[in-house]
């Protein structure tokens, strides 16, 4: 056998030396392990509310078309690519279940917008696309920057209205349960706000708040493992798994036979 020169040897123990302080820093640094199961919750996903206008675009075999109106969690902050945002994965996820159906997914989130910046850019972003369906993302910047929730709630009542009056179906989308998110006091509220809204509008609303909360409280997943670094944005991995459950929801209530059930209900009170 060769002897081991002092060169080597000196290496060697420097690298011995090291190995506790390198692995502890790979500890800190290394990525949670992401969640492989993405459950549909129909109970808590389900909208309350048929897609009418989106319905009538299926039966008739019209294209599809859908805008995604929001901040930085439409945009894609958090995910490796702008493939991996939510609208673009949720478009996918509609072709596949809608393979002979034209669908477009439009993603008109900006980094950074409150409610009122997003109904500035209404008629370019929304209304020039003429949607189907619109999902709008909604309310976190105003609770990270601690901003009173009443025009809030007003502008939230405006937008709605802006968006029935293009013949298009609504589904709000409320906040991420992240610890940037729920270290503010007007967290629960903000969500509070967003959903006796859609109740009093009679609109849809897609809980993503109760869903993130689930997620850690009940599955036990750890933050890290679906959101991003800075403990705000979504990853991958929930950015494709909100996709998913939105799919789901929205391909039920489009295709949900509420006519027909309400055809029957009348008949069979005599009208």
């Amino acid at each position: 056998m060769t002897p081991l020169g002092p060169r080597f040897c000196a290496h060697l123990a420097a690298a011995l030396l090291a190995g506790p302080a390198i692995s502890s820093a790979m500890a800190q640094t290394a990525p949670a392990e992401v969640p492989r199961v993405c459950v549909e919750k129909a109970g808590l996903t389900q909208l309350t509310h048929p897609l009418a206008h989106m319905a009538q675009r299926i039966a008739n075999g019209k294209p599809i078309t859908i805008v995604a109106l929001g901040s930085s969690s439409t945009a894609g902050a958090g995910a490796s690519s702008p493939a991996a945002s939510y609208p673009s994965r949720l478009e996918a996820e509609l072709k596949a279940r809608f393979p002979e159906q034209p669908v477009t997914v439009i993603n008109q989130g900006v980094n950074g917008e409150e409610a009122a910046e997003m109904l500035a850019r209404f008629d370019e972003s929304v209304a020039r696309a003429h949607p189907a369906l619109v999902l709008w993302q909604v309310g976190t910047n105003a609770v990270l920057r601690d901003n009173p929730l009443g025009p809030v709630d007003r502008l939230v009542h405006d937008g709605i209205a802006r968006i029935k009056a293009l013949g298009a179906d609504v589904v709000l989308i409320d906040p991420q349960f992240a610890p940037k998110v729920i270290a503010k006091a007007d967290a629960e509220d903000m969500v509070n706000l967003i959903s006796a809204e859609s109740k009093r509008a009679n609109v849809d609303l897609f809980p993503r708040f109760a869903v993130m909360r689930e997620w850690r409280e009940r599955d036990g997943i750890p933050f890290e493992a679906f959101l991003s670094p800075d403990l705000l944005h979504m990853n991958d991995w929930s950015y494709g798994c909100l996709a998913k459950l939105l799919a789901a929801s929205i391909s039920e209530a489009a295709t949900r036979p509420f006519a027909s059930a309400r055809a029957v209900g009348a008949a069979a009170r005599g009208h």
